[in-house]
């Protein structure tokens, strides 16, 4: 006879910029130093720097190496421009009328004017790494969000779209860096439409999200606000920055020269969060085996 089905997990990585990525790869390589094995998850879904350490948990690749995306200069350099001006474009895309859709296509569609960085350059930068790489044998779900109509789209295996094309699309802030063309249509920030888009785990019975960023206007929008849309049966938890690893990141997520203190702390909050994370992720019988 067989035994109790072991329950379907899902492990969100949500948006968070070049410090965003630094911090989860810190956090996840803590837990797996602590016995803790996140990438064994079920499945695997990634938004804008989410996508890049999915991704590369997905392809069983260390997690290390993506702090290297970084020392792209062209794409550093982009990335620690951003200004108020782009700031607040996305508070005001939040206060429009109309659809959430609707609001994101008018943060989006600029987007190429204003690029400082040409598409086929920043796709290279942020495929460093993952190359010609195909989809995993995995369950990797990749959002964006097309440019021209908001609307917002997962990425998979099924979709017919190069692994690093739609990494580079989930990663393509808009006002700073290019939307990438994907069979003739342009993507941005997977990230713009929800900060983890923790509601596409329906369907899994414990779900962990990493969210370097927790908030959102709309409160229906935040992690915890999502998760709880889950249903009450779902086991699942939210880990966001604690106050030592907001002071690491900084204000300008998108700053690498704050990716080592980013990645330092994310380890040291793996201790203060895994008992956490291992009530979510393992059944009791594997919690007392790793002591």
């Amino acid at each position: 006879m067989g035994g109790t089905p072991r329950p379907r997990r899902a492990l969100v990585l949500g948006s968070g910029g070049h410090t965003g990525i630094a911090w989860e790869v810190g956090l996840l390589t803590g837990l797996q130093d602590l016995g803790i094995d996140l990438g064994a998850a079920d499945v695997l879904i990634g938004s804008s720097a989410g996508s890049v350490v999915a991704t590369r948990l997905a392809l069983g690749t260390d997690l290390r190496e993506a702090i290297e995306l970084f020392d792209s200069p062209v794409v550093a350099r982009t990335g620690a421009s951003m200004g108020p001006g782009v700031l607040a474009r996305y508070v005001l895309a939040g206060f429009r009328p109309g659809s959430p859709a609707r609001q994101r296509s008018w943060l989006a569609r600029p987007a190429a004017k204003v690029a400082r960085l040409d598409e086929d350059t920043f796709v290279a930068a942020v495929s460093e790494g993952i190359g010609d790489a195909d989809w995993p044998d995995r369950e990797l779900l990749i959002t964006a969000v097309r440019a021209d109509t908001g609307e917002a789209v997962a990425f998979t295996k099924e979709s017919g779209v190069p692994l690093a094309r739609a990494v580079a699309a989930s990663c393509s802030v808009p006002l700073v860096y290019p939307p990438v063309t994907i069979h003739g249509d342009r993507y941005v920030d997977g990230g713009i439409r929800t900060v983890t888009n923790a509601d596409m785990a329906a369907g899994a019975q414990r779900v962990l999200v990493v969210a370097p960023i927790a908030f959102a206007f709309r409160k229906a929008q935040r992690p915890r606000a999502q998760l709880a849309s889950l249903g009450p049966q779902v086991r699942s938890t939210c880990i966001v920055p604690d106050k030592a690893s907001l002071d690491a990141i900084g204000r300008n997520l998108l700053d690498p020269s704050r990716a080592k203190a980013a990645l330092a702390a994310g380890a040291a909050q793996a201790a203060l969060v895994a008992d956490r994370v291992a009530a979510v992720w393992e059944d009791a019988q594997a919690r007392l085996a790793r002591g």
